[in-house]
């Protein structure tokens, strides 16, 4: 498989591009799901996957000043040696129990996709002023770092979700610094951890090199997509793709049923939503066509 890997790059991309985040919970179920990756080799492509992927971001955001550098390496200070043990126990649990870790990454998945659907609809304050971290808001960091990045070795799951939305909570850091600031860490985060999975020999490099032949173009078109599309109702729908590759990877029972239905809604909902865009634009055409007839 060449091409293959390349689209799923391609749509992983685009919506890493459209929505900020994502990139790493959307692969792991894909290289499992449709691709047939034993979790532990999908865990570790696509944490080294996410490590190239986003510092093509992360310098981005470093260049424009929207990196909150000491919060990023507080952070870094918890986060870069859990991921180590989280890498450690997944070949360990992978090795013995490989449908085990399976189940430990659709769980993550789970709590992923709910952490994600609660940032949208979370909004708290922010400013432009200057932060400076007091002793307790290094402490906050180095313990954050520790627990998202002990799940992000584990599972590759969360480093675009759960380290933003408890810096949602924490700091009150502008929108564009938090995603700066979350990027430049799961950027060296993703390196330190795809490392060590590749030492483990759990790292498929012919995949790698193919999805990010589609994912670089993919996250430049989503960025200019994301001006178009409505950011709300894509995150939602987003998390709810999430939540059923959670529940069929964990093996829940009527799994497949859960799924059709969610996906039937889905789709309706997607519908509503052109038809309502489609009217939407119609009528400001007309509206434009008259003022120029006038």
């Amino acid at each position: 498989m060449t091409w293959q890997f390349s689209l799923a790059g391609l749509l992983v991309g685009v919506l890493v591009g459209m929505t900020g985040m994502g990139g790493g919970s959307l692969m792991t179920p894909i290289l499992i799901l449709v691709f047939g990756f034993d979790a532990k080799v999908a865990v570790g492509t696509d944490i080294l996957h996410g490590a190239v992927f986003k510092s093509f971001g992360a310098a981005r955001h470093r260049m424009l000043g929207t990196v909150h550098a000491r919060l990023a390496c507080w952070m870094l200070l918890g986060s870069a040696p859990l991921s180590l043990v989280g890498v450690e126990m997944a070949n360990r649990v992978g090795t013995n129990d490989m449908s085990r870790l399976q189940e430990i990454v659709g769980g993550a998945l789970i709590l992923g996709g709910g952490g994600f659907l609660a940032k949208t609809f979370i909004h708290a304050e922010s400013s432009d002023a200057p932060f400076h971290l007091s002793n307790r808001d290094k402490a906050a960091a180095v313990a954050i770092g520790a627990v998202g990045g002990f799940v992000v070795g584990l599972t590759s799951v969360g480093s675009g979700t759960w380290f933003g939305l408890a810096m949602l909570f924490a700091y009150p850091l502008t929108a564009a610094k938090m995603v700066g600031t979350d990027m430049f860490h799961a950027a060296v985060l993703l390196w330190v951890a795809g490392i060590s999975h590749l030492i483990h020999g759990d790292v498929d490099t012919h995949a790698i090199a193919w999805l990010l032949v589609g994912s670089i173009p993919g996250v430049l078109i989503g960025s200019n997509l994301s001006i178009r599309v409505p950011e709300k109702p894509l995150r939602i729908g987003f998390a709810v793709v999430l939540l059923l590759s959670g529940i069929k990877l964990v093996n829940m029972p009527a799994a497949n049923d859960v799924i059709a239905a969610a996906l039937t809604v889905l789709a309706l909902g997607l519908a509503v939503l052109l038809v309502r865009g489609y009217r939407r634009r119609r009528v400001r055409m007309q509206q434009v066509s008259a003022q120029q007839a006038a």
